[in-house]
């Protein structure tokens, strides 16, 4: 089992830590390339959207039905 990374970052003016899943983390940053966006704005679009979920499990979830629209 992949043991979880934490990182930092500054959202909505406030820092947040998230930890995820090596491959999660990879799949967030190029998510973000291929979007032209800094990796904080776009996990501050994520949580703007995530309802009761918490980041990181809001994150997996954008991250999978990326995924599944992709061709």
């Amino acid at each position: 089992m992949t043991a979880l990374q934490k990182h930092s970052l500054t959202i909505a003016g406030h820092q947040t830590s998230l930890s995820l899943e090596p491959e999660f983390w990879q799949a967030l940053q190029a998510a973000a390339a291929a979007e032209g966006k800094a990796l904080a704005q776009l996990v501050g679009e994520i949580d703007q959207t995530r309802g009761q979920r918490n980041l990181s499990s809001a994150i997996r979830v954008w991250l999978l039905r990326r995924a599944q629209s992709l061709p």
